[in-house]
């Protein structure tokens, strides 16, 4: 990888907008394919079954996370940005897997959790140590629990609260998800730089995008739903052109939890955000499998009905039904 962020192996055409027309096959490492005999998958299984993939006609692979965790939320509590998590491997085996999938003409790209960690995380545990430490300003902490209580719960059985009460810290901090996945404060401007660090990280090691997971939760304001606020989409816009500029032809998914025109407003101002809208994924799924769709009737009005290139429906849904539709051309 050279400093203009292009690949040595020149194995793609330059293609700002490669996405569009790809097929995406999204993976969860665990349950794909064990290359080391211990009964889990792994990089290596997942490197062994590259031919497979590209015969079916895979694009890109699309990596659940794949980072050390307590695994309390399937990864997505993550315990540390900079590292694999030892049941998948090794950096040296996620470099190796890259490669291999650049040269069969496959981009990868993977899940990043931009709103939280886990408990476990060191960021997490010097900010709880004391109120002088460096990071306590990372995460959001309150003496009150009624701050924000115009924010949803969103894990309503398990969760009764956005608040926890951490009796190391003497304070309460703020989770838009589970209680052992604070949220970072990206009211500071270290937690921005750190962030886009950890994503350049990635990026150097090969990858070729990410989705940004629980990106519309990055800001909280009292009297809002502390939900697609303007600042996360300011946030999200300005990461995603200051990376695309460092690296080329790389793709930022987004999820768009709502309907209106909040959740579009950041394809609207970023050309490589694709959105990942979760309602629409689970009714199109629907519509298909009932051969009926009035169930997304309404749908392209906000996600679709515009014809600039910056709308764009489900990688994911449409990769499987691309999918689909191609092997059954082969088939043919």
């Amino acid at each position: 990888m050279d400093s203009a962020g292009t690949r040595s192996g020149n194995w793609f055409e330059p293609d700002p907008l490669w996405f569009k027309t790809a097929v995406f096959y999204e993976i969860h490492l665990r349950g794909f394919y064990d290359g080391t005999g211990d009964g889990s998958g792994d990089f290596r299984g997942l490197t062994e079954k590259l031919d497979y993939l590209q015969w079916l006609g895979v694009d890109v692979i699309w990596l659940l996370p794949i980072y050390p965790s307590p695994m309390r939320d399937g990864g997505y509590d993550t315990a540390d940005f900079y590292g694999v998590h030892p049941g998948y491997g090794t950096m040296d085996d996620v470099r190796v897997f890259i490669e291999a999938a650049h040269e069969r003409g496959i981009r990868v790209v993977a899940d990043l959790v931009m709103n939280h960690t886990s408990t476990d995380h060191e960021w997490f545990q010097e900010a709880r140590s004391s109120p002088d430490n460096p990071k306590r300003d990372w995460y959001v902490w309150s003496d009150d629990p009624t701050l924000y209580e115009d924010a949803r719960i969103i894990f309503i059985d398990t969760e009764t609260a956005n608040w926890t009460w951490d009796e190391q810290a003497g304070a309460y901090y703020w989770h838009r998800f589970f209680d052992h996945q604070p949220d970072l404060n990206y009211d500071n401007p270290e937690v921005h730089e750190a962030m886009l660090d950890v994503l350049r990280f990635w990026l150097d090691a090969g990858l070729d995008g990410f989705r940004l997971v629980a990106v519309p939760y990055l800001f909280e304001r009292d009297g809002t739903s502390c939900e697609h606020l303007p600042a996360s989409v300011q946030f999200v816009v300005r990461t995603c052109r200051e990376l695309t500029a460092e690296y080329a032809d790389r793709v930022f998914m987004v999820d768009a939890i709502r309907w209106d025109e909040a959740s579009t407003a950041y394809a609207l101002k970023s050309r490589n955000v694709l959105l990942r809208h979760t309602t629409f994924s689970t009714l199109l799924l629907a519509a298909i499998r009932r051969e009926n769709r009035d169930g997304i009737f309404g749908a392209p009005r906000v996600i679709g009905g515009d014809s600039s290139p910056r709308f764009r429906f489900d990688a994911a849904v449409l990769g499987a039904v691309g999918l689909a539709l191609r092997r059954a051309r082969v088939a043919t």
